[in-house]
């Protein structure tokens, strides 16, 4: 039976996302998953595979080696590692969205010929690199740096301050450098929200404090829970801003993957601890994706 043009097009539509998926996905971390199964080796590169796809199936699972699985939870330094990974991404995304929340509803209640206007300031920092952009924070926040001269010329401080180098400093970074990745989503909703809602929430006596909390809100929730994963799920992983901003007690799991894999030449444990790391962050990844089906059932 001869497929016709339209079955040829549902398949090239359906089928350039998965080769998409399947080339820079699912190919690379099967590398990464291979090499993780390896030992180390003073040789380039430095690791000797321990398993061949060669040999056959009973063979194969028993060349298996997950000794570096099981060094990684039993070395305190990488369990350390990804628990303050997920405390300061955590909490990054908090403050996040606590400044991200009131600067989109604003820009949703702003009158229509400004909207553009805010949103194209928004998106201008991306036009900047974003290394460019931390090592600017590095001038703001260093104890010579622009933020200790203003506030000691001011006369609201005497002594420098000591930001840089800290985890102060890091959640600085990154709720600045993932802000707009918190407002888009959120503006995008509270865009939606039709203003006849809110009249009628008044008109029935309710007062602008409970409006927000019984209508706004829970209607702005989609934006909430999308702009909460973008941005957790990048800062989890984050390796420049702790870098550049954090100081020597910072530990975060993308440092320590950076030092197993340059400084270490540690290649196998390198990459068993970016696996880990991949399958902690597929459970928000699936939940954003349960949220966006949702999303978009209920816009049917």
């Amino acid at each position: 039976m001869i497929a016709r043009p339209r079955d040829l097009r549902r398949w090239y539509v359906i089928g350039a996302p998965f080769l998409w998926l399947l080339v820079f996905f699912l190919i690379p971390f099967f590398i990464v998953f291979k090499l993780s199964l390896s030992d180390v080796a003073t040789a380039i590169p430095p690791y000797t595979p321990t398993f061949s796809f060669s040999t056959g199936i009973v063979s194969f699972f028993s060349q298996l080696d997950f000794e570096n699985y099981s060094f990684i939870f039993s070395d305190s330094l990488y369990i350390n590692s990804y628990l303050s990974s997920l405390k300061i991404a955590f909490f990054s995304t908090i403050l996040t969205l606590l400044v991200a929340y009131p600067m989109a509803y604003g820009m949703a209640r702003a009158p229509k010929a400004w909207q553009p206007t805010l949103m194209m300031l928004v998106i201008l920092p991306f036009w900047t690199s974003f290394l460019i952009r931390i090592y600017a924070w590095i001038a703001i926040l260093k104890p010579e740096g622009f933020l200790s001269i203003f506030l000691i010329k001011l006369g609201i401080i005497s002594e420098p301050l000591q930001i840089m180098n800290t985890t102060t400093a890091v959640y600085i970074g990154i709720v600045y450098s993932y802000l707009p990745f918190m407002l888009l989503p959120l503006y995008a909703s509270l865009e939606k929200i039709n203003p006849s809602l809110l009249e009628a929430a008044q008109d029935l006596g309710s007062q602008p404090w409970r409006s927000f909390w019984q209508v706004t809100f829970p209607l702005s929730l989609p934006g909430v829970f999308a702009g909460c994963l973008l941005v957790f799920i990048p800062a989890v992983g984050e390796f420049v801003i702790p870098d550049l901003l954090g100081g020597s007690d910072t530990l975060m799991i993308g440092k320590t993957l950076w030092t197993e894999f340059f400084n270490n030449r540690d290649w196998p444990l390198a990459s068993a601890v970016a696996v880990l790391l991949l399958l902690v962050l597929i459970v928000p990844i699936v939940l954003f994706q349960r949220q966006q089906e949702l999303e978009r059932e209920a816009g049917r």
